[in-house]
């Protein structure tokens, strides 16, 4: 079950919703939990948060993950196994020295639920940094 709607995607992020956004919403919101592993608040019986604080930070959340993968082109992080991407006129070369893939989860989701007291800790996705 996903953390937010299309509309709240929209109110987040401020562009219209694409045609497969609650398909985005609910990957978005496996990577939520993912991060959210280990971490404690109360749920109902649905596994859904109860407080409001955590019901809106998910939310946010959520569609700042959805963003970030928009923004960056690669909602199933299969792109970071590719040094170069080419679709169709468009061609994205990795940058840096380093073989490190894009990070799996947005920098800004990750900031929204640490600011909220969700996670337990830093989020690590095998970066380099």
């Amino acid at each position: 079950m996903a953390y937010a709607t299309a509309a709240d995607f929209t109110a987040y992020s401020g562009q219209a919703a694409p045609d497969d956004i609650d398909r985005r919403l609910e990957r978005a919101s496996d990577r939520i939990d993912e991060m959210l592993f280990a971490s404690i608040y109360p749920t109902n019986d649905a596994g859904m948060p109860t407080r409001p604080e955590d019901v809106e930070a998910m939310k946010r959340a959520t569609c700042a993950q959805v963003a970030y993968t928009i923004a960056v082109g690669d909602e199933f992080g299969v792109a970071a196994a590719f040094k170069s991407v080419s679709i169709g006129s468009v061609r994205l070369d990795r940058g840096g020295s380093g073989d490190a893939p894009p990070a799996r989860y947005s920098p800004d989701a990750s900031s929204i639920l640490q600011r909220a007291g969700l996670l337990p800790g830093y989020i690590l996705d095998g970066s380099v940094w």
